[in-house]
């Protein structure tokens, strides 16, 4: 049986569901700066995410379209959401956020996600299935 594993994912351990299943991340400079501008909403629909670190806040400055987002704190646990934040706004800076997770909007809500939960962030190769 073929078992169809994301590589690259974020899963919210206390709902048990994922939130991305093709998450990029920005981790430098000019990839934190850049961000989603250039993106449209069709690119950037269900499943997909990307993954801001270091970070603790974001801005949809020059944004085409709205978009959930979860402040991590350093054990990726969410401190702070923000459901469809509209282009053109400026989120709260939280000072214990060291990541934020951004997502296509009603992510939040279609998950369940709240402030509390789990989230694991997982980048590269998917784990080996060994068949039964």
């Amino acid at each position: 049986m073929l078992v169809s594993v994301p590589s690259s994912y974020a899963f919210n351990h206390t709902r048990q569901a994922y939130l991305a299943t093709d998450l990029s991340v920005a981790d430098t400079h000019w990839a934190r700066m850049r961000g989603l501008l250039g993106r449209t909403a069709e690119s950037f629909r269900s499943g997909r995410g990307l993954w801001i670190t270091p970070s603790r806040g974001v801005h949809t400055l020059a944004m085409r379209f709205p978009i959930d987002v979860l402040y991590l704190d350093r054990r990726r646990v969410v401190v702070h959401l923000e459901e469809g934040l509209k282009p053109w706004r400026i989120a709260p800076v939280s000072v214990r956020t060291v990541s934020v997770l951004e997502l296509p909007q009603h992510t939040v809500r279609s998950t369940g996600t709240d402030v509390g939960d789990q989230i694991e962030i997982t980048l590269g190769v998917a784990p080996e299935v060994t068949p039964a």
